[in-house]
């Protein structure tokens, strides 16, 4: 699995901007790269982390959220 990822280094650890997904334990290896300041990249806005998610589903999933979370039907809830 490769992660692509960015850090700031505080003169002793890299401290990540985000939290890995990995057991402790994990191996990794690590290929640093400097980034200027400005080519640092701009956050991405909840829409383009969302949008990059690539989730799949019905069309109306938002109108039936209980059904495709907890497998309810309007019936389970009269």
């Amino acid at each position: 699995m490769q992660q692509e990822l960015e850090a700031v280094f505080d003169g002793t650890v890299l401290q990540l901007e985000v939290p890995l997904n990995l057991a402790a334990g994990t191996r990794v290896r690590i290929i640093v790269e400097s980034v200027l300041p400005n080519e640092v990249k701009q956050p991405k806005t909840f829409l383009q982390t969302a949008q990059s998610l690539k989730l799949h589903g019905d069309p109306d999933w938002s109108e039936k959220i209980d059904q495709c979370l907890y497998g309810e039907t309007l019936s389970d809830n009269d």
